[in-house]
């Protein structure tokens, strides 16, 4: 078979980020508008992330739903305490803050798997995961403006919990044994995710009819209007089942450092949706800030760089905590 160019994996990447990026606008929208709350869309969204997958799966390659046992442990964990808390942290987060604030905090991530890496697995970092920390410190506390911080408390601690939970799916992900195809991983972790909101969220108190209601699309009192389905469609389709299969698809030509950097401009694609669509905005000290945070996430994805490629070369494309999961 063809190996597609390296460009084509950067394009994939970076058209998944972009739809990350506005998937969390759409999703502050979708409560807004409706009333749902973070664990009843999260519900709804795992549901159709995992049928959408299982079903292309059964049509392309159905004996890569096969797991074994010893795979059953740790699918269960990272669709609990990774995936299905991820998501719903998340939620939470970007209807108290600003999206690209919450997800600027959710992507620590990489610096504490890097410093996991560090202390608990013992694998040699680069030395400039000292500037990685100090760079992501800096720059959160200049976001935050924690001199004069009109920043949501509980909000804040959402955002740090989607931290904590992509940590543990990656942590996870990168140290389980055996080989599973990716998506059947996205399948098996989204199908347990459902089975834990589907007796968490509440989602039997929420009315049909609420999908019908029409609801505007942006903070524009005068802007598109239309029903809340619409946007809930979206976050099931875009911002979880296709986002997650182009990240796949970079991961196999780039590999799990190259396409993990590109992923960072999810961040900078959520600021842009959040001005565009909700009137969000920052000023030049936290835009400044969001930045230093920035440089600190890739230089902590890249302090790893040496790991993360053996890995790859050793799983070609099962290594999971590659994957993008929507958070």
């Amino acid at each position: 078979m063809t190996v597609p160019k390296p460009a084509v994996g950067y394009l994939a990447a970076t058209v998944a980020a972009l739809i990350f990026g506005t998937n969390g606008v759409v999703i502050k929208l979708l409560m807004d508008g409706t009333g749902l709350d973070g664990f009843q869309v999260t519900f709804f969204r795992v549901l159709g992330g995992a049928f959408l997958m299982g079903f292309v799966l059964f049509l392309r390659d159905r004996r890569a739903l096969a797991i074994t046992r010893k795979q059953i442990l740790p699918i269960v964990t990272m669709g609990v305490f990774g995936l299905a808390t991820l998501q719903a942290t998340y939620a939470q987060a970007v209807f108290m803050l600003p999206v690209g604030i919450a997800l600027l905090l959710e992507y620590t991530a990489v610096l504490f798997v890097a410093l996991i890496a560090r202390f608990f697995f013992k694998e040699a970092i680069k030395a400039r995961i000292w500037i990685a920390i100090a760079a992501v410190l800096i720059g959160l506390a200049t976001v935050a403006e924690i001199w004069n911080s009109t920043l949501n408390v509980e909000g804040v601690l959402w955002a740090l919990g989607a931290s904590a939970s992509l940590t543990t799916y990656f942590v996870l992900g990168e140290h389980q044994t055996g080989r599973l195809h990716p998506m059947a991983v996205g399948f098996w972790t989204m199908s347990v995710a459902t089975v834990f909101w589907a007796a968490l969220s509440g989602w039997w108190r929420v009315d049909p009819s609420v999908l019908a209601t029409a609801i505007p699309f942006s903070a524009d009192p005068a802007g598109v209007i239309g029903p809340a389905w619409v946007l809930l469609a979206f976050v099931i389709v875009l911002g979880t089942f296709t986002t997650f299969a182009l990240g796949l698809w970079s991961i196999s030509i780039l590999k799990a450092t190259r396409s993990g950097i590109v992923a960072t401009s999810e961040v900078l694609f959520a600021f842009l949706a959040a001005w565009l669509i909700l009137g969000e905005t920052l000023n030049t000290v936290q835009l400044i800030g969001a930045g230093v945070v920035l440089v600190g996430v890739v230089l902590a994805q890249s302090a790893r760089e040496g790991r993360a490629v053996e890995a790859d070369l050793a799983l070609d494309t099962s290594s999971i905590p590659t994957q993008k999961v929507d958070r």
